[in-house]
């Protein structure tokens, strides 16, 4: 197994290959979300509602730690690009590092923190709170687990060996798909069966990413290297990494605002969300490709194939969308029913489709313009359009549900959609016009 160079050979027939692996993985576990949904949702609209509450915290682990996995995959592919093995070398070793320190540290937070931050939820629902935090008990230890697999998938990402990583999700992915109904239901394990299951799959899948990465490349975890490289990282990945977590907070404090209108409305949210990834998990796999490809042709300086990448990214972005989008205005009832047989929570399901179904267009674009960003070295861009129009969900739900009751939330979340995804697409043109980044506008 060896590096791919994304600097050579014609654009399309490369970010193609590049992002179909990436987003195949996507559609596997995208795949794995909505098949552990549909069997939880078996179980009623509390259990579905318990996962909701307790993921909001992972949530929270997820985003600060991609703020090594994002440098990690940033200065990696650039010093691929630019055939540095000696700077390749040092960036792994100290990502690996990073990752490995914070993946202890929040497998210790979650529970430790756990218990009060469901109560500051509210949900006024003691089963859910209790079957929340047991998900989050078994949900610590996988943390470690799953922090080195997306740190492991971008790196592979960098080096263009995409079909590995894809091959050792796919693992996965089917043996969590296999482990849920045997632990939730044949041990009878509930909602907590559905964590064990995701734990021992994911215990797999960093073994085997361990292994394979040996026929890649090599870490040296014994060089030292000076605190200012370590720093380096963090710097880096903190404008996404905040980014990320400011997004997650917003969504807890939405949280908190839906728990007002029943376990319905949390169990609704849950599943909306599970369903719409089936255009941001996929759009995500070009965000991937696009950063790893961007990254690579950077560091050698080719200019002119990023420009071209990024353009055929987003044509392939905006088909995608607009399929979903009809896909949530026409079947939002029956989608939601694959999950839930309460009549209330399908309802508010459908009326969450139906609303955000109008901007997954705008999504599409903001997802695929910050791997562009990402892959430029240029984080802070789309890390600042998205903290401000994130944060303005709050005020914007605030008056929306004076109006329209929980559905003012969803109109929050897709109005900043919108204003999002039209404010990258014009700064990216206007960064090309200006020559600051060397890429001609598309």
């Amino acid at each position: 197994m060896k590096k791919i160079d994304l600097t050579q050979g014609k654009v399309v027939s490369v970010l193609v290959a590049l992002a179909l692996p990436i987003m195949a993985s996507s559609v596997l576990q995208l795949t794995y979300n909505l098949i552990d949904m549909l069997l939880v949702g078996r179980l009623g609209s509390d259990a579905v509602a318990s996962i909701g509450t307790s993921s909001f915290l992972i949530g929270v682990a997820n985003a600060i730690q991609a703020c090594i996995v994002i440098s990690t995959g940033i200065l990696v592919s650039h010093a691929i690009g630019r055939k540095d093995e000696e700077e390749q070398s040092k960036y792994l070793s100290t990502g690996f590092r990073l990752n490995l320190l914070f993946g202890l540290f929040f497998a210790l937070f979650v529970i430790w923190i756990g218990k009060p931050f469901i109560s500051f939820l509210n949900v006024q629902n003691e089963w859910v709170e209790l079957q929340g935090y047991a998900y989050l008990v078994v949900s610590s230890p996988m943390l470690i687990f799953s922090f080195f697999n997306f740190w492991y998938t971008r790196v592979f990402n960098s080096f263009g060996q995409n079909k590995m990583a894809l091959k050792i999700s796919a693992i996965g992915v089917v043996l969590n798909i296999m482990l849920d109904p045997l632990f939730i239901y044949t041990f009878k394990l509930g909602v907590l069966g559905a964590g064990l299951a995701t734990l021992i799959a994911n215990v797999v899948m960093t073994l085997y990413f361990y292994i394979k990465s040996k026929q890649l490349f090599q870490l040296d975890l014994t060089a030292k290297y000076g605190i200012s490289t370590y720093l380096k990282m963090i710097r880096l990945g903190l404008p996404m990494s905040s980014q990320r977590l400011l997004f997650t907070l917003v969504s807890i404090l939405l949280a908190k605002m839906i728990t007002s209108f029943g376990t319905e409305a949390i169990a609704a949210q849950k599943i909306g969300l599970q369903i719409e990834s089936i255009t941001y998990m996929v759009i995500g796999g070009l965000n991937g490709a696009i950063a790893s490809f961007v990254g690579q042709n950077y560091g050698a300086k080719n200019f002119n194939r990023i420009k071209e990448g990024v353009r055929v990214a987003i044509i392939i972005g905006l088909l995608y969308a607009l399929l979903t989008t009809v896909l949530f205005l026409v079947f939002p009832k029956s989608l939601a029913r694959c999950f839930v047989t309460d009549r209330q929570t399908i309802e508010i399901t459908a009326n969450y489709l139906r609303i955000v179904g109008l901007t997954q267009v705008f999504m599409a674009i903001e997802i695929i313009f910050n791997g562009a960003f990402v892959g430029l070295g240029m984080p802070k861009i789309p890390a600042t359009i998205s903290i401000v129009f994130t944060a303005a969900r709050i005020p914007m739900a605030w008056l929306f549900t004076h109006w329209m009751g929980v559905n003012g939330i969803w109109l929050s979340i897709s109005v900043s959609m919108v204003l999002k995804g039209i404010l990258a697409g014009y700064v990216y043109h206007k960064k090309g016009k200006e020559g600051i980044m060397d890429v001609a506008a598309i």
